[in-house]
């Protein structure tokens, strides 16, 4: 199969790497400097280091080039949610097309499959998505991913790209469910990382995750979602990872804020995207607008947004009246 993936940071370069022990795989990265460079090397050394390509991976800086490259098969586009309206709009109308990025778009606070069909209504979309960091993917660690769309026949292609070695893929006809979870555990795992810098132990870990577990349920039911998909890799899976893994860019974030830290400060000190600070606003927004009770998440507000203190936005959770837990 002939895969283009249209970026190249770490998440795209480690699954373009993974697919390309079986496939034709074109990776295309913005900046030609940095496309020439990996080409010489033979590894995404920004995003990546010490991990060689595959002989077959081949990389470009022209765009059109990879587009027609993914045009005879799969185009994945791994940019941030801040690019994917702009990539999709310039793919052709029918492209087979999944996306990497995980959130809500800024401005619209819309989700990627709402992006996708306002954009390239007649393609056939989906997401790709799980409990995954690029490191371990790259270096060829066992992973699962859920392959979501409203389309069959594309989740199968996704499956029969990536589904390989140490790679699993599962389907999923529910991208509404797997996109809430890919966007509100990236706003749990800040709260914490905030716990965690706090001291308050793995007891208040534990109870974090698992309410945060309800609050991300009850905010994807309330929109459509199937209530099994948060159980599952998209939801229950990614949260656990993202929110307890020492790789995680927002549990990082949430460390830092727990420190003392302003929002600004800890995400100029990560130097890479921290998708949960950008997510949170809408979260929030979303809930509110339907209605749905997320006090972990509206805490995490109050802190990244300067309201509160880490430690003053634990002693309100731990001031709320007790309910039942259902």
């Amino acid at each position: 199969m002939r895969l283009a993936f249209l970026g190249a940071g770490a998440w795209g370069t480690a699954l373009a790497m993974a697919a390309a022990r079986r496939h034709e795989v074109l990776l295309w990265a913005r900046d030609a400097a940095q496309a020439a460079q990996m080409a010489a090397e033979r590894c995404n050394t920004r995003y990546l280091p010490g991990l060689p390509w595959p002989d077959s991976l081949a990389v470009t800086a022209d765009f059109d080039a990879a587009v027609a490259h993914g045009a005879q098969g799969l185009t994945i586009v791994a940019t941030p949610m801040a690019g994917l309206r702009s990539t999709l709009a310039r793919l052709p109308a029918q492209a087979r097309v999944i996306w990497l990025c995980k959130g809500f778009e800024a401005g619209t606070g819309l989700l990627g499959h709402e992006v996708a069909a306002a954009v390239l209504p007649q393609a056939a979309a989906g997401v790709l998505s799980g409990p995954s960091f690029a490191q371990e993917v790259a270096a060829g660690l066992p992973t699962a991913l859920v392959a979501a769309s409203f389309e069959p026949s594309l989740t199968q292609q996704v499956v029969d790209a990536f589904h390989h070695g140490a790679l699993r893929i599962y389907t999923s006809a529910d991208p509404v469910g797997v996109e809430i979870g890919g966007a509100v555990k990236n706003v749990l795992a800040i709260a914490t990382g905030i716990s965690d810098g706090l001291g308050l132990g793995l007891n208040a870990r534990a109870a974090l995750v698992t309410r945060g577990l309800a609050e991300m349920t009850r905010l994807g039911t309330r929109m459509g979602a199937q209530a099994e998909t948060f159980m599952g890799l998209t939801g229950l899976g990614d949260l656990v990872l993202t929110a307890t893994g020492d790789l995680s860019r927002n549990r990082k974030l949430g460390l830092l804020l727990a420190q003392g830290e302003s929002t600004e400060q800890g995400l100029s000190h990560l130097g890479h995207v921290a998708e949960g600070a950008y997510s949170l606003g809408t979260v929030i927004e979303r809930s509110r607008a339907l209605q749905v009770d997320m006090p972990v998440a509206e805490a995490v507000y109050a802190v990244v947004s300067g309201a509160a203190t880490a430690r003053v936005a634990v002693e309100q959770l731990l001031q709320r009246d007790p309910r039942a837990e259902a």
